[in-house]
């Protein structure tokens, strides 16, 4: 019915996850003890271990909560209405607040509050004909690996 999780075939709802009502588990999503709240979006390609994703919150394709340091497990609290742009990386324990939004491409470290946006990427720089220099610096130097 209208009022049930959407799953996807492909998704892996591991246990202890509880999916919400009109909540969306994509594609190649994998759960773990999370809790989706109701009208969650996780579309696709993306971990979500040890979190709550709030209510009507959407989470862009390619983000992962990153939860374990080798020995402990962390939690994330991604709030109601947040928006979590793709390929974020999200190192627990941190929480988000409702309606915050992140930039695609952040790595999360520190709490975000509600209604903020947060990027947390490198600054892109390029540098003119480095390429070629490059290339012409190695030319003919080029070595094929084995594969060993």
């Amino acid at each position: 019915s209208a009022d049930e999780p959407d799953k996807m075939v492909c998704a892996r709802i591991r246990p202890g996850s509880e999916i919400g009502r009109k909540a969306k588990v994509g594609n190649f999503v994998e759960t773990k003890k999370a809790k989706v709240e109701e009208g969650a979006k996780i579309s696709h390609l993306s971990y979500i271990g040890d979190a709550r994703v709030g209510a009507y919150a959407n989470i862009g394709a390619g983000t992962i909560t990153c939860n374990y340091d080798g020995y402990n497990k962390f939690f994330t609290d991604i709030g109601a209405g947040a928006f979590v742009g793709s390929n974020t990386a999200l190192v627990a324990p941190v929480k988000i607040g409702d309606g915050a939004y992140l930039g695609s491409g952040s790595v999360i470290t520190k709490d975000v509050t509600a209604d903020a946006l947060a990027v947390a990427r490198g600054r892109q720089f390029e540098k003119g004909g480095w390429a070629a220099a490059f290339r012409a610096a190695h030319e003919g130097t080029k070595k094929i690996s084995s594969g060993e």
